[in-house]
């Protein structure tokens, strides 16, 4: 289960449209047999393990007896088998080349970021990304690290894309469907306004997960992925990965990761090996419950706004339909009353639960005005569409009919 690596990588990796592999069609085997299957066969780990599943391996450090040749895993800092395992199925869901696992989604675009960047360069995004996401980008980068990030203001525009990408931009990132308001940014042309400016595209996919959407079939080079949301699925771990090129991989792992030392602990790494195994079945059921949810909620008197692509009033609809498998069970909506109504509608609830985070096996709510978004400035709330009466809402995998009872009550309170 050991990948031979040179100790340290010592070049930078350079991003190049050129060799970027050209996106298959579809992927072989599909995307279920994958969740099983990839990155371990029991079949050969009769020697070693004789297990039908991954085995867990505590050791934070790995014994070698060539120098020249130290292989990785050599030291827990950068990898374990286990996550090895992990890495190796997640490049295979996403369709990437390679994986570094992290401690969360956050640190996962941390590194990504440390690692890609430099005083004076830029990163060109929107306000549609979650709300750690802004506040590294917002505050600490600029502030402790000399880096720019330029907001584009209509994202729906592809040209604001181009013309914000300038020969300091080292990145493009999109976070699609967003997270609160589900805005679904056109994968394929922001790509082709990265590309021909020779700067690599990222997509966050967590909120759809590779079960619903594919970006690197989309044109995207690096995928985001937070593995505490629905790939895990029951609110149990935290960890977040990075899937993209082997030599930016490799360079992230070897010259950042090597150093700051943050990633999955092995038992969450096994967790999540066995959580994945059921991802489109789970991500199949929440689509289906976040549908007959959203139906009931857009057409609810109380009810101001329902953000949610699978809804045909939802703007950018046509464009989830065309690149997406379905629209998973992540949504938001706006109640009469502002905060006042919001917190209100969330306290009368007896099903759902008030937490933070979301793509949990349980229905649950939160405020993101006042918990996850609270670093922007009003003006910006108001840009991204986060109104101050905004609930996100994510959709379980209880019966629909159980869900949508514990709104109308809730909502006949208020």
């Amino acid at each position: 289960m050991s990948d031979l690596k040179p100790f340290y990588v010592r070049d930078p990796w350079v991003f190049d449209p050129k060799e970027r592999p050209k996106a298959r069609a579809e992927i072989s085997p599909g995307f279920a047999t994958r969740c099983l299957h990839a990155g371990f066969d029991p079949r050969q780990s009769m020697e070693e393990f004789r297990s039908f599943v991954p085995p867990i391996v505590p050791s934070m450090t790995y014994p070698y007896t060539k120098p020249d040749e130290v292989p990785c895993p050599v030291y827990g800092r950068t990898r374990t088998p286990t996550n090895t395992v992990l890495e190796k199925r997640l490049a295979a869901l996403e369709g990437g080349r390679a994986c570094l696992s992290a401690g969360s989604g956050s640190q996962a675009l941390f590194q990504l970021i440390f690692t890609l960047a430099r005083p004076g360069d830029n990163v060109v995004t929107s306000l549609n990304i979650f709300g750690e996401g802004y506040k590294q980008a917002a505050s600490i980068f600029p502030e402790r690290c000399g880096l720019r990030f330029r907001f584009v203001n209509d994202p729906g525009n592809p040209e604001e894309w181009a013309s914000a990408i300038d020969s300091k931009t080292r990145l493009v990132w999109v976070e699609t469907p967003s997270n609160p308001c589900l805005f679904v940014t056109d994968l394929e042309a922001v790509a082709e306004a990265a590309h021909s400016r020779g700067v690599p595209l990222l997509v966050d996919n967590t909120t759809a997960t590779g079960a619903l959407q594919q970006p690197m079939k989309l044109g995207a080079d690096i995928v985001l992925l937070s593995l505490t949301k629905f790939m895990a699925g029951n609110a149990t771990v935290i960890g977040g990965a990075i899937i993209g090129p082997e030599g930016l991989i490799e360079d992230i792992r070897w010259n950042t990761t090597e150093f700051v030392g943050s990633i999955m602990p092995p038992h969450d790494a096994w967790l999540m090996l066995q959580y994945l195994e059921t991802l489109p079945l789970r991500m199949e059921r929440h689509s289906r419950n976040a549908r007959k949810t959203a139906d009931f909620l857009s057409a609810h008197p109380k009810i101001l706004q329902v953000n949610y692509p699978g809804l045909e009033s939802h703007p950018q609809h046509g464009l989830a339909q065309r690149q997406m498998n379905d629209c998973g069970g992540l949504m938001s909506f706006v109640v009469r009353g502002g905060k006042t109504g919001a917190v209100g509608l969330m306290q009368r609830f007896k099903l759902i639960v008030q937490a933070v985070t979301f793509g949990t096996s349980r229905s649950i709510c939160m405020h993101p005005a006042t918990i996850t978004h609270e670093h922007l400035t009003l003006e910006e709330r108001e840009k991204a569409g986060i109104d101050d009466g905004l609930i996100r809402f994510s959709v379980g995998l209880e019966e629909p009919e159980d869900i949508i009872e514990d709104l109308d009550q809730a909502l006949a309170g208020i």
